[in-house]
């Protein structure tokens, strides 16, 4: 213990450079730059000085002033480096970055002192943008409320007891490989509301009020899930769940947004009606009985259209033209029989993170290109009249 926190008290010594020295140190190397740092070799003309762009000539300017300054307040080393009183001498003040995401800590013992410090370490991700999102494939934004779904479920049975997530806006949250996040989990709590009687147990928000029960050890029950649960209905189902979805399977969003929308389910049952939904889109047991379409088509086996840029649907997998996800060719004809511009689609290699493919819908027969692995589809009324 007395040889970490000796070694400690080195680190905090050796990392009290002195502002002088610092900017000693920073003097020399733009005058190195300017072409001042020294000679070449011996018996050698000293090389010609760089010219100094407007920009970095002002810079060396200020920072032998404030070299000069802390001189003459007898900021050197003796003084123990900077102190807050020094922060008014600072000249070309910017703002150097910020951020909001943390996801791991560690406390540790400040070599014995009473202090207990935290680290922390910030996961790259995404920040949650809304009007984005509600661009993107409806099957995107199912795995995003999904996530959230698992999130909350840890959350109400976590080792630590049922934790409320007391700043929940999408801003605490960040996308990391297409999974949601949560950041700044010093906002996180698993205290629940004391109470006495049911009357003291009323979950309110600025639309909703909602009573609760006072459980025999004073607090109000399920609170804390709850509390996380309409929030993710009021911030994440009610715009990312709807729009665009499977007709077949928008009856069973309805539900869910219903039931957590008046707290009716609780994050258990929540979660098993999120998998139900998966489970249905996956095995494509969603999709209805409808005429066979694909016997409309004509198949060719072993070749593929040219790629290139072509009428557009939303919402796509690409800017470029319209590339769906699909649960069979079947599937792929009802959508290029419900589009006018459809003339023809190919099933590609691509996968979603369902497992389903994506399918290319085309307004016009280009050029095939042999390729093994791939089939095109055309219609019959497209490809009358025309040499295939």
């Amino acid at each position: 213990m007395a040889a970490a926190a000796a070694a400690a008290g080195r680190a905090r010594r050796g990392a009290r450079l002195s502002a002088v020295a610092l900017l000693a140190l920073l003097l020399a190397l733009l005058a190195l730059l300017a072409g001042r740092g020294g000679e070449g070799q011996p018996g050698s003309p000293p090389p010609p000085p760089l010219p100094l762009p407007p920009g970095l000539r002002e810079e060396l300017r200020q920072r032998r002033r404030d070299l000069r300054r802390l001189a003459a307040g007898g900021g050197g080393e003796a003084t123990g480096g900077l102190g807050c009183g020094d922060l008014r001498l600072a000249t070309g003040v910017s703002l150097l970055g910020w951020g909001f995401t943390k996801l791991h800590g560690q406390c540790y013992d400040n070599s014995g002192d009473a202090e207990i410090r935290v680290t922390a370490m910030l996961e790259l991700g995404s920040p949650l943008e809304m009007i984005q999102l509600l661009q993107t494939p409806w099957e995107e934004r199912f795995k995003i409320c999904l996530s959230l779904v698992k999130l909350l479920f840890y959350l109400a049975h976590s080792p630590l007891g049922s934790i409320a997530l007391l700043d929940f806006q999408p801003r605490q949250f960040v996308m990391v490989d297409g999974n949601l996040k949560v950041t700044d989990m010093d906002d996180a709590s698993t205290e629940e509301l004391s109470c006495k009687e049911d009357n003291d147990c009323t979950l309110d928000f600025p639309t909703k009020s909602f009573p609760l029960q006072c459980s025999a050890a004073g607090k109000c029950k399920g609170i804390n899930e709850k509390k996380n649960l309409f929030n993710a209905y009021r911030y994440f189902f009610t715009y990312l769940l709807p729009h665009s979805a499977p007709p077949a399977l928008q009856p069973f969003l309805s539900d869910i947004l219903n039931a957590t929308g008046d707290l009716r389910y609780g994050i258990n049952e929540t979660l098993k009606a999120f998998e139900k939904v998966l489970h249905l889109y996956k095995s494509g047991l969603y999709l209805q009985k409808r005429p066979l379409l694909l016997k409309d088509y004509i198949s060719l086996k072993g070749f593929r259209t040219v790629e290139g840029e072509d009428y557009k649907c939303w919402p796509s997998y690409s800017h470029l033209g319209c590339l769906l996800s699909v649960h069979s060719a079947e599937e792929a004809a009802a959508i290029c029989n419900s589009q006018s511009q459809c003339q023809s689609f190919i099933i590609t290699q691509q996968r979603t993170w369902t497992g389903r493919p994506l399918a290319s819908f085309q307004s016009s027969l280009t050029d095939l290109i042999p390729d093994a692995n791939a089939v095109v589809y055309i219609k019959r009324s497209a490809s009358s009249g025309k040499r295939l």
